[in-house]
């Protein structure tokens, strides 16, 4: 028997909704699925689907940037610290600072922060026994920012607060990790001759020994992640700093995943809460919500919703597939939404244009029952990787 999804969003489609409802009628999802004002049809599930799962995981459903997520600082700098300067300084100092685009990772380790946190994942896999054969370049992937809808931005708050902003995920070692996984359960579930609706809803069960190593690598991806918005933000602080001509002091850091699970408790039973494209949102727990690139992004608190399995949207949402965004618009219309945003302009960032997403605004209304809004920040600067 399924069990109920509860719809946040207002604009969704029925190959979104179809995604959702699959879900639904899974055996061990509990309590019921929560579908975010966002959501959009994805690889695995629908992005923007919350769900709970006794006693089995879905890795296809987690997807294959597993801890992707945003990360963003508030500092002591004013609009007025940046009057008078070139922007496009700033900008390129980031590109010099930080790798860009899928493929392209430190020629090195750095020392300091880098060196500590690669020492911090390389003590967690040896604790947890977690195989990186597979990945042999994560180290130097630490600190990388990808591409797609991967950015790195400079904002300015309701009251012209300077914030540091990025977005991105687990890099390669995560989808290596991810991959490994979906097969996993792929084969299991062929095994036990197990009918699915579809094959990215193939599932691994508690007591074997793939569930336990998924978990087991699940967590060090998750942490891989945090780690390396961490280091790629504190190169964004240093570049800041110079540029503006003394060192950043943080007001406050927020760092979220929205490509996860772990374990929570729902509807009165502990649970492996999945979130795929969507935020934690306990009652007071601060989060991250971007829009696209040239519009606004929220900085936002938790209401708790247990509705929305205490969730909220992690963005904007895809309207157009990429190829469909290239097909509908051009250099020239990016370059027009992009009008007072110093950016890369070129035509690998087209499928990127703001028109390819959902109106934040109106994914933010529809999410007005699952967060508050503490800040509406407007951006400055932009970096995508391509």
């Amino acid at each position: 028997m399924a069990v109920e999804l509860k719809n946040f969003a207002s604009q969704v489609d029925e190959q979104t909704l179809n995604q959702a409802h699959m879900i639904t009628r899974l055996p061990f999802v509990y309590p019921h699925v929560a579908l975010m004002p966002d959501a959009h049809f994805g690889l695995g599930s629908s992005v923007g689907t919350v769900f709970g799962t006794v006693g089995a995981v879905l890795p296809a459903a987690v997807g294959v940037d597993i801890g992707c997520g945003m990360i963003g600082v508030r500092t002591q700098f004013h609009a007025r610290d940046l009057d008078g300067k070139d922007l496009r300084r700033l900008r390129d100092a980031i590109i010099d600072s930080i790798p860009l685009s899928p493929g392209n990772y430190n020629s090195k380790v750095g020392g300091g922060s880098a060196k500590r946190r690669v020492g911090e994942l390389e003590a967690l896999a040896k604790k947890n026994g977690v195989d990186l054969s597979h990945s042999p370049k994560w180290r130097v992937q630490l600190g990388s920012l990808g591409g797609g809808n991967h950015f790195i931005e400079l904002c300015l708050d309701e009251s012209d607060a300077v914030w540091m902003f990025l977005h991105s995920g687990s890099r390669g070692v995560g989808n290596k990790i991810a991959q490994k996984y979906i097969w996993e359960a792929q084969n299991y579930c062929g095994k036990k001759n197990i009918e699915l609706e579809h094959r990215d809803l193939a599932y691994l069960e508690e007591g074997t020994d793939a569930f336990a190593a998924y978990l087991r690598d699940l967590e060090w991806a998750q942490r891989f992640a945090w780690l390396n918005r961490e280091e790629m933000m504190d190169r964004l602080a240093a570049r800041l700093g110079e540029f503006v001509g003394r060192p950043v002091e943080e007001v406050e850091r927020i760092n979220c995943h929205h490509n996860y699970t772990v374990p929570e408790r729902h509807g009165g039973k502990d649970v492996w809460l999945t979130r795929k494209g969507a935020i934690r949102a306990d009652e007071g727990v601060k989060g991250l919500i971007p829009g696209s690139m040239g519009t606004a992004s929220y900085v936002v608190e938790g209401l708790g919703n247990d509705d929305g399995l205490r969730s909220a949207p992690h963005g904007a949402g895809r309207r157009f597939s990429r190829n469909e965004a290239k097909r509908r618009f051009t250099e020239h219309d990016l370059d027009k939404r992009m009008k007072g945003i110093v950016y890369r302009p070129g035509k690998a960032w087209i499928d990127e244009i703001p028109d390819a997403y959902k109106d934040i605004d109106l994914v933010m209304e529809d999410a007005a029952p699952l967060v508050r809004v503490l800040h509406k920040l407007r951006q400055i600067v932009n970096v995508k990787g391509t």
